[in-house]
């Protein structure tokens, strides 16, 4: 009989390419932890994310860059997620012991899949599936918000000045890339 070894591999690896000068692809080892703020423990869990990160929780609809490299991205009263490079399935496991138990986590990484954007022609492209208003006045660097994009679910931020990063549902990764590619061969 023979013998087969199965190897986890993100939906979209190896994803890479360039249209319309803006390079799209899907960032390697990403890592993805929610958290969610105990009920009349919120104050222990900011004090405990301001220990571990060095920062302040960030505002609901923002995000924030730690210094080792963990964007913080808060999408509620009492939920967000910490966003870091991380190759091995212990995720979880590494934001619990920073934030020593003061807020509740758990692992997203394989749930969601990633596609960043960069290049000056990134936004006209995004606006064309997205429907909230991505003009840098209204949606800055460091912003955060759910929407939909081809009637996806989409967590889209926004991590420079023609830099963006969309998360999405991971069963549908491949619908996910064909929305976010086509929009980039329209503004070709």
């Amino acid at each position: 009989m023979a013998e087969y070894t199965l190897q986890a591999e993100p939906p979209l690896a190896g994803t890479e390419m360039e249209i319309a000068g803006v390079r799209l692809w899907a960032p390697a080892d990403l890592a993805l932890v929610s958290l969610a703020l105990p009920l009349g423990g919120e104050a222990a869990a900011e004090q405990a994310v301001k220990d571990a990160y060095g920062l302040d929780f960030p505002e609901i609809g923002r995000s924030a860059l730690a210094g080792d490299g963990t964007r913080l991205i808060r999408l509620a009263p009492d939920l967000a997620f910490a966003l870091f490079i991380h190759a091995t399935p212990d995720a979880e496991r590494v934001v619990a012991e920073r934030l020593k138990g003061a807020v509740y986590t758990t692992d997203q990484t394989d749930v969601w899949v990633a596609l960043a954007l960069s290049g000056p022609n990134t936004r006209r492209a995004l606006e064309r599936i997205c429907p909230i208003d991505l003009h840098p006045e209204v949606f800055g660097v460091g912003h955060a918000a759910r929407t939909v994009m081809e009637h996806l679910g989409v967590l889209i931020l926004r991590t420079g000045e023609d830099d963006y990063l969309l998360l999405s549902a991971s069963s549908s990764a491949k619908s996910f890339l064909h929305a976010v590619e086509v929009s980039l061969r329209n503004i070709a």
